[in-house]
């Protein structure tokens, strides 16, 4: 073995470093950081895993907590790309374009509601992501608008 293959052997890989700060930036946001904090730890995941969906889905919810719905918008998109099945990729992206004003809300509400008829065991985690929206930034009617068309048709 080379010595640049015993290096590589003892560095951590990409995809494991990604998987220990997605890991480790779920763990601070849900002991209630502050989005803006946690924005640079997934835009960094989303660079050394730009494929995997469920980066690009926290990261677009990040910013639209912190009142970037552009830059939601472009998360939420790729996310929805690269995980299509994934309902909380479709609904941050109905937020973000509601925000935004651009056209296909619709079409992502549609999907979600879909998706969570055939995965129905999400429900309750995409119900928690809806409250748990609302507490961090009170007074969201976007918000509000995409989980009453969602989880009440």
């Amino acid at each position: 073995m080379s010595n640049e293959s015993l290096s590589e052997a003892r560095e951590p890989s990409n995809l494991k470093v990604a998987e220990d700060l997605f890991q480790q930036g779920l763990e601070r946001y849900k002991a209630g950081e502050d989005a803006a904090s946690l924005i640079p730890l997934y835009k960094e995941i989303t660079d050394r895993q730009p494929k995997v969906g469920s980066g690009w889905t926290c990261l677009s919810w990040l910013y639209l907590l912190n009142n970037q719905a552009q830059e939601a918008v472009k998360a939420a998109k790729q996310a929805v790309k690269l995980s299509p099945e994934d309902p909380q990729a479709r609904i941050n992206l109905a937020i973000a374009l509601l925000e935004t004003g651009q056209k296909g809300v619709r079409e992502q509400v549609e999907a979600a509601q879909n998706w969570l008829m055939l995965l129905s065991d999400l429900r309750q985690e995409i119900e928690e992501n809806f409250a748990e929206g609302a507490r961090r930034r009170p007074n969201w009617e976007a918000l509000e608008k995409v989980r009453k068309w969602v989880l009440e048709g």
